[in-house]
């Protein structure tokens, strides 16, 4: 039987399990850090599938790291967490630079540091640990992303002076200005479909 029946449960064990591999490196993971899951403060536009956030940003004076609701798979999930962790042990005061690859690099993390994720012997800890732990009992959010088109906006361009001016779509009805210079009708350039 599963002892974990919410993702947060399971989140916070998998930081205890995690705490003999960082004391093997000699690295501290805080004793008050918070887990939860939940989207980077950058939400859901972004490629950020972890955050940590310090101690000094939180009232309660405590790391608190949020792994992505994107995630489900428990490895994908534990290889993020230790990412997060090494923020936390790190205070997030380097950001990823050269302590974070310090603490990273020793714990079997590899990549580029911004990005960095478990190299094959940590990879397999991990597997170790997500069976210890048993189901990550979360519904993977399906995050899409619907691109911007971009139109050209809508201008109006005098063909004596080359004089241009942007348009409020709420006054392309009325047509092209004249232009200031030479006191003639501007011509209409980009999307003019508004009006």
């Amino acid at each position: 039987m599963n002892k974990h029946t919410t993702r947060e449960t399971w989140l916070l064990a998998a930081v205890d399990l995690l705490r003999p591999v960082f004391l093997a490196k000699h690295h501290l993971i805080p004793a008050d850090v918070m887990v939860s899951c939940g989207f980077a403060s950058t939400g859901t536009r972004s490629h950020h599938i972890g955050q940590c956030w310090s101690r000094q940003c939180s009232t309660n004076d405590q790391n608190q790291i949020f792994i992505s609701p994107a995630l489900h798979e428990p490895v994908e999930v534990l290889d993020t967490l230790v990412h997060e962790l090494v923020h936390a042990v790190d205070d997030c005061k380097h950001k990823h630079g050269k302590e974070f690859k310090k603490i990273a690099f020793s714990l079997g993390m590899k990549g580029p540091m911004r990005s960095a994720d478990a190299g094959p012997e940590l990879k397999e800890k991990l597997t170790q640990l997500a069976k210890q732990l048993g189901v990550y009992h979360h519904g993977k959010l399906q995050v899409t992303h619907h691109k911007a088109v971009s139109r050209a906006r809508a201008r109006a361009k005098c063909p004596e002076c080359g004089f241009q001016v942007p348009m409020y779509r709420k006054f392309l009805a009325y047509g092209p200005p004249l232009c200031p210079k030479d006191k003639i009708e501007m011509t209409p350039v980009g999307d003019w479909e508004e009006a």
